[in-house]
């Protein structure tokens, strides 16, 4: 089969996977996957996604012994001398480069990403951890190779069709490894740059747009890119300022082509959940959960997000539902979307959402929002479910997973043979998945927070005998208070409430993550009044001088993305 008829078919089989026809995309890859550098890629590539979600040992034999063989299938086609290293010697011999040749490259390091996939899912040991991330350093100086080899056959070969496809598949791989390393705090980046890694977001958001815009197979998974980014990435491990806009846009086309898509369904109600249109949002997940029956995974992403779009709006019961459904069907703890073009201390933080103690845990939290009557109808006893929770915790080469660590923790209390009650568990999740600044895009739904916050401060402070936990708890509540009344535009407020957090540090016994936090929210804060040297000052604090807090990882994260979106600001005072 000849370079461009392989690449027709794997953009039909791609069209197969966006309509929901997960099988039949198979059925046409599968004769000539021993034979084609795309088909090998395109069926491997579902079979690593159906290994990823299902989490199921025979699917991630099946899924490794398939990715072995597709790179054989790749190595064929590549020349000769091909190794990693060897393409730089090449760029002075471009007329002797083949068509299939450059192809082969990006095949073979799409490939080597999906075998880093599955040996980091099929041990949790810190060897396989190590052969995954060579894997991935070989695939990043593969692109950064083909980069090279782009750039001096650029104005030769730009007309052809599959210098086009080529050129798709060089954008992807360099704008994602580009964005996703450029999100990694500065102390790790500068490691991973000292070994042969970049990232510039500036550079890898701009490949991703141009490769997005292009005509190539790639396209779709450029423009798929781009809309993690914006709706995860940016609001998780950001200060949650991602695109819309463009996020908007780029979906647009798709959701004519696949109305029914499943994928294009689900960032479709994303969008909706971070615009606050949390109505429309739940249509559009019920929508994608009808839309196929062959992958109930992605049901579990759409379960999970239902379950949030209700708890935004306190409707505790339906949320209830929700994580109920996922507790009862999840099977695994551990990364739920590839791990391609994403590095692992990235994928901890963002994509461990499919857990059974964070499913258990936030059951748990939910019910102890609602009333006792209600709590007694869904037959649950809250104390046993938060009891079971450490239980459950999972670790990934030998490291525990930070938001179950949290969880954990947080459930200890119950332990005890009289537990003290945790203080609105669910809105603190709440926080820790950055859900107040989507709840701030409502201001309803932000002012009836306000109530239930105000309603545990109250009990709190006429709490006749305060626990151990009081202090804690006290500052818990002023702290999540404090980022409603932001969303309020009452930051003067705001302020009175974040800075009793800071001044009660002495007397925090155990959640002493709330301080750096604060500091942050606060630094943020400042940032919204147009004072950025105050802003960088407390942020920088909450950098610096705390460590070994729950979250901390995930807070540096957001420090990173604010403290970037500071560089350049005017400086000065409002």
């Amino acid at each position: 089969m000849d370079l461009q008829t392989a690449i027709q078919e794997t953009q039909c089989a791609l069209n197969l996977v966006l309509n929901n026809k997960f099988s039949e995309a198979l059925d046409l890859l599968k004769p000539w996957w021993r034979d084609s550098m795309y088909h090998a890629l395109g069926y491997s590539s579902i079979l690593v996604m159906q290994a990823t979600m299902t989490f199921e040992h025979r699917d991630i034999q099946t899924a490794m012994a398939t990715i072995k063989e597709a790179l054989h299938t790749c190595q064929r086609f590549r020349k000769k001398n091909s190794v990693v290293g060897s393409l730089s010697s090449l760029i002075s011999k471009q007329s002797n480069l083949q068509e299939e040749e450059m192809h082969a490259e990006i095949c073979y390091a799409e490939c080597q990403l999906q075998k880093a996939t599955l040996t980091f899912v099929q041990d949790e040991n810190m060897i396989s951890f190590i052969k995954g991330g060579i894997k991935i350093r070989t695939s990043h100086q593969i692109y950064k190779d083909c980069q090279n080899v782009l750039n001096v056959t650029q104005d030769a070969a730009s007309q052809s069709d599959s210098f086009r496809q080529f050129e798709g598949g060089v954008k992807l791989g360099i704008g994602s490894f580009n964005l996703m390393l450029s999100l990694l705090p500065q102390r790790i980046l500068r490691l991973l740059e000292f070994i042969g890694f970049s990232g510039n977001r500036g550079f890898g958001l701009s490949q991703l747009r141009e490769g997005a815009s292009g005509h190539s197979l790639r396209s779709i998974l450029c423009a798929l890119t781009l809309l993690f980014y914006h709706t995860y990435v940016s609001l998780i491990l950001g200060t949650g300022e991602g695109n819309l806009v463009e996020a908007e846009a780029l979906l647009e086309p798709y959701q004519q082509k696949y109305p029914k898509g499943s994928i294009i369904l689900f960032y479709s109600a994303r969008i909706a959940t971070l615009r606050g249109h949390f109505e429309k949002a739940r249509v559009k997940y019920e929508e994608c959960i009808s839309s196929q029956q062959e992958w109930k995974q992605i049901h579990h992403l759409c379960y999970w997000e239902l379950m949030w779009t209700h708890s935004y709006q306190q409707e505790w019961q339906q949320a209830y539902r929700y994580a109920d459904l996922l507790c009862k069907e999840s099977r695994w703890s551990k990364v739920k979307i590839t791990l391609t073009y994403m590095c692992l201390s990235l994928l901890m933080q963002v994509l461990n959402i499919d857990s059974q103690a964070i499913y258990v845990y936030q059951k748990a939290a939910i019910l102890s929002m609602m009333s006792e009557e209600e709590v007694k109808k869904t037959g649950e006893d809250i104390v046993e479910l938060f009891k079971q929770v450490e239980g459950l915790k999972q670790r990934l080469a030998g490291k525990s997973i930070p938001t179950e660590k949290f969880a954990v923790r947080k459930s200890r209390r119950y332990k005890s043979a009289n537990p003290t009650p945790l203080v609105i568990p669910a809105l603190e999740m709440m926080y820790v998945w950055n859900g107040f600044t989507i709840v701030g895009k409502r201001a309803d739904c932000t002012e009836s927070l306000l109530v239930t916050i105000e309603t545990a401060e109250e009990q709190l402070r006429n709490d006749p005998n305060p626990s151990e936990f009081h202090p804690d708890d006290s500052c818990l509540v002023q702290m999540l208070k404090g980022l409603c009344l932001k969303h309020l535009g009452r930051l003067l407020q705001a302020e009175l409430c974040f800075t009793q957090v800071l001044s009660s540090e002495s007397r925090i016994r155990y959640d002493h993550y709330l301080i750096p936090f604060t500091l942050y929210e606060l630094g943020l804060l400042y940032k919204q009044q147009g004072d950025f040297t105050k802003a960088t000052t407390y942020i920088e604090n909450a950098k610096t001088n705390y460590k070994d807090y729950s979250m901390e990882s995930r807070l540096h994260f957001r420090i990173h993305a604010a403290l970037n979106s500071l560089k350049g600001s005017p400086v000065g005072t409002p």
